[in-house]
C-alpha cells in the first residue's frame, strides 16, 4: 500500500513538472543582431517574424533560420514604427505592429514583405496600467490579429475585449469587468481588469486576467461568456499568495497611478483549442477546452525559461522568447490534473 502511494505521488510530481527541452533555436550569429527579441512568430509559408522592440524593427528569417533581414524599420512616419509594444502575425503572412509615435496608440498592417497595407490611431493617448520590466502590457500591447479584425483588451470601454476592424472602426466590444473591490480607484479598478484576448482556432475565444487573481474566461463567437475558471497550483501558491492589497503609485502625464505588474506574463492557445499561461515564475500551465488543468509545463533552453511570449508555428512548433527557442508541443491530450 505504502508502494503504491509512493509511486502515485512520484507519478503526480512528475505530471507537474512535464519539462519540455528546446529543439532547435536561432543561430547565436543571427540573434546576436537583436537587441530585444519581444516577439517570435511564423506564418503558414515558413518564414519566422522576429519583433525586436528595443531597436524599433521587425526582421523576417528564412525558414531554415540562416539569415535575416529588416522587414520594418524604425521611424515615426506610417510605414515605419517607433516605440512600439506589440505584434501579431496571421498564418498568410501579413502582420501587425502597435506603436505609439508622440505617445499616440497606433496600429499598421503590413504584407510579408513590410509594405504597409493598413492602419489607424486610437483615440486619447497611451496610458501605462501594467509595466513589466518597462513593457506596457495593456491596450496595444495586448493586441490580437485575426487577418479581419484586431482584438485588445480596453477595460475603459466598460467590456473586457475590444475588436475593432482594419480600418479603425470598433467593431464590437464583450466581456463584462470583473469586480475588484477597487472600484472606487478607477485606474486601478480599470489595471485589474486588463488582460490578454486569445482567439481559439477551434471556435470562440479566451480572455486572461493578467494581473490580480488568475482567471480566465472562455468566450463563444457571439461574445456570450460560456466559463470562467480560478487558476490554482502549487507553483503558483506563493504568488498568489504575497499578491498586494495595496499599490505603490507612479508619476505620469496623467498624474498618479498605481503601479501594477502581472500574475501571467502570457498566454496562447494551441491548434487543439488548449489555452498555455505562462506565469512571471517559471511555470506554465496548460488547460484543454474544457477549461481542466492537464498539464503544468516547464521550458528548458540553456536553462528554465520564463516565457514573455508563445506562438503555435509549423509542423506543432512552439515558438518562444527569450532566446528564440523552438519546442516540440505535445498535444497528446492526458486525463485532467
Amino acid at each position: 500500500m505504502l508502494a503504491l502511494s509512493a509511486l502515485l505521488a512520484a507519478t503526480l510530481s512528475a505530471r507537474a513538472a512535464e519539462v519540455l527541452r528546446s529543439i532547435g533555436a536561432v543561430p547565436a550569429h543571427i540573434a546576436g543582431r537583436f537587441r530585444d527579441a519581444a516577439g517570435f512568430q511564423q506564418s503558414a509559408s515558413g518564414q519566422y517574424f522576429v519583433f525586436d522592440r528595443r531597436s524599433h524593427v521587425v526582421f523576417g528569417l528564412d525558414a531554415d533560420r540562416t539569415s535575416a533581414w529588416e522587414i520594418v524599420h524604425i521611424g515615426g512616419e506610417e510605414g515605419r514604427i517607433i516605440d512600439p509594444t506589440a505584434f501579431a502575425v496571421e498564418p498568410n503572412g501579413t502582420f501587425v505592429v502597435a506603436d505609439a509615435p508622440n505617445g499616440r496608440e497606433r496600429i499598421q498592417i503590413f504584407t510579408p514583405a513590410g509594405f504597409r497595407i493598413g492602419g489607424f490611431l486610437l483615440p486619447g493617448r497611451l496610458k501605462t496600467r501594467v509595466v513589466f520590466d518597462n513593457s506596457v502590457l495593456n491596450g496595444i500591447g495586448s493586441l490580437q490579429y485575426t487577418g479581419a479584425s484586431i482584438l485588445m483588451s480596453q477595460p475603459e470601454t466598460g467590456a473586457l475585449v475590444a475588436e475593432y476592424e482594419l480600418n479603425g472602426g470598433v467593431h464590437r466590444t464583450f466581456g463584462r469587468l470583473r469586480a475588484t473591490g477597487h472600484e472606487d480607484d478607477r485606474e486601478l479598478h480599470l489595471a485589474l481588469n486588463s488582460g490578454i484576448p486569445l482567439v481559439d482556432p477551434t471556435g470562440g475565444f479566451y480572455f486572461v486576467f493578467q494581473t490580480g487573481e488568475p482567471v480566465f474566461q472562455k468566450y463563444d463567437a457571439a461574445g456570450t461568456l460560456v466559463f470562467e475558471r480560478r487558476v490554482q497550483g502549487r507553483e503558483i501558491d506563493d504568488l498568489v499568495a504575497n499578491l498586494p492589497t495595496k499599490w505603490p503609485t507612479r508619476k505620469t502625464e496623467d498624474g498618479e497611478v498605481p503601479f501594477v505588474r502581472p500574475t501571467i506574463r502570457t498566454a496562447a492557445v494551441d491548434r487543439a483549442g488548449n489555452l498555455w499561461i505562462a506565469f512571471v515564475v517559471a511555470s506554465t500551465y496548460v488547460f484543454d477546452r474544457d477549461g481542466d488543468k492537464i498539464r503544468t509545463v516547464q521550458f528548458r533552453g540553456a536553462g528554465i525559461l520564463s516565457p514573455t511570449s508563445l506562438f503555435f508555428g509549423a509542423n506543432d512548433r512552439v515558438l518562444v522568447t527569450p532566446g528564440l527557442y523552438l519546442f516540440a508541443a505535445p498535444f497528446q491530450p492526458l486525463p485532467p490534473l
